[in-house]
């Protein structure tokens, strides 16, 4: 009973935020990012909703990058309903940035309202287009959403056990480098003890002292 509730939140959660992008002078441009982490070879679907036309005094540029360098698309003087959609190339965080450029001789004040939504894997599939295309039922379809969905799990779950295998690893191989750097310093700290007797014990002997 549990794992279908785990399921159907993960089925459920919505992924869309809403904010306001002010415009900026090109020369104090700071572009605003929206950071997700992604998989290897999953599917990413970025639909932003942007507010305002064309020629309002504002140009909105989106481009998508990951943190390892790869980037994966842009879209200039973006108005309206704007999707982007990619296959990551790597297990990395990835950034969906927006700059609100003010056009010469406007003033400070406009802004843009932008809804975004992020779909990743099984959620940013096009399952009407499956049903339509395989003929498939309602209840076939919702089996095989929930398959992929239980699939991405199974792989993150994977995923983990794999880093912390790393981890522990890791931590094990710090451990023995530490035990031996600490026996080390202990022989040769008895080493050092052991050559301050010899050399004190002949110093006294020279000057006639025992």
């Amino acid at each position: 009973m549990w794992l279908s509730a785990v399921l159907l939140s993960y089925l459920t959660v919505a992924s869309a935020l809403k904010f306001d992008l002010p415009a900026q002078q090109k020369k104090h441009l700071k572009p605003r990012c929206i950071r997700n982490y992604v998989g290897k070879d999953t599917l990413v679907v970025v639909t932003a909703t942007l507010s305002g036309t064309k020629g309002d005094g504002q140009t909105v540029n989106i481009y998508i990058k990951d943190t390892v360098g790869n980037e994966y698309g842009k879209a200039k003087d973006a108005v309206g309903e704007t999707p982007l959609a990619f296959t990551s190339h790597a297990e990395a965080a990835f950034d969906v940035c927006f700059e609100n450029t003010l056009s010469d001789g406007r003033k400070l004040g406009l802004a843009r309202s932008i809804e975004l939504d992020v779909d990743i894997g099984a959620d940013a599939r096009d399952w009407s287009a499956i049903q339509a295309a395989e003929k498939l039922k309602p209840v076939e379809v919702e089996l095989r959403r929930i398959e992929a969905v239980t699939a991405e799990i199974v792989n993150q779950m994977d995923y983990l056990r794999r880093r912390e295998q790393k981890l522990r690893d890791t931590n094990e191989s710090t451990n023995e480098r530490v035990k031996f750097f600490s026996l080390a310093v202990m022989a040769t700290l008895v080493g050092l003890g052991g050559w301050q007797v010899v050399y004190l014990r002949a110093y006294f002997r020279s000057k006639h002292l025992i």
